[in-house]
């Protein structure tokens, strides 16, 4: 039933109190009205952003590959990271090595060949900081396989039985003064 003047009238109220009623009555559903056109407003919104939320979902989703691409750009990422501390670690391990051989008295050309002998060997070494953690299957070689590598020097001294000729001029430079007057005098002794 709808509220108008003539059922408020028929209800024995007077003027005052119709058109009391009649403007809280006009209030009241102006501001539902009002309630109602903002929420048609949001609905309407809601449906435009759900359309585009949609269509960019279509876009960005796997349609144009961006999380292959992502993945294997990570992928090729971490592959580069791994092999460039592989190479860090290969080198130290070589640098390790070389320094165990130069210790054990494996040098230049020997030093080489020694390297390259043990390239196979080398992923298995452990290092321990700069040096090597674990050396007994490079102690093994050393003993075996390059025994001859290993530079054997023998510090000889001037041969007694033949002296080094000395030119037969004795004379030396004086290094102070008085290995000079020394001179000095042991020349005039000589003369006389």
């Amino acid at each position: 039933m709808a509220l108008t003047r003539n059922a408020l009238k028929a209800m024995g109220l007077t003027k005052e109190q119709e058109d009391s009623i009649i403007e809280m009555h006009t209030d009241t559903t102006d501001g539902l009205k009002k309630k109602l056109a903002d929420a048609e407003a949001k609905a309407a919104d809601y449906d435009k952003l759900k359309s585009d939320y949609d269509e960019l979902s279509k876009k960005s989703g796997d349609g144009d590959g961006y999380k292959e691409k992502y993945e294997k750009e990570h992928k090729d990422f971490e592959d580069y990271k791994n092999s460039i501390t592989a190479e860090k670690t290969q080198a130290a391990k070589e640098k390790a090595a070389r320094a165990y051989f130069e210790s054990k008295s494996i040098k230049g050309d020997n030093l080489d060949i020694a390297m390259m002998g043990i390239e196979g060997r080398l992923a298995a070494l452990e290092l321990d900081g700069e040096k090597l953690k674990d050396t007994k299957s490079l102690d093994e070689l050393i003993g075996g396989k390059y025994a001859k590598l290993v530079t054997k020097e023998d510090v000889k001294g001037a041969d007694v039985k033949n002296p080094p000729a000395t030119g037969g001029d004795t004379k030396t430079e004086p290094v102070s003064l008085a290995d000079a007057l020394r001179q000095k005098y042991k020349e005039s002794a000589d003369k006389q």
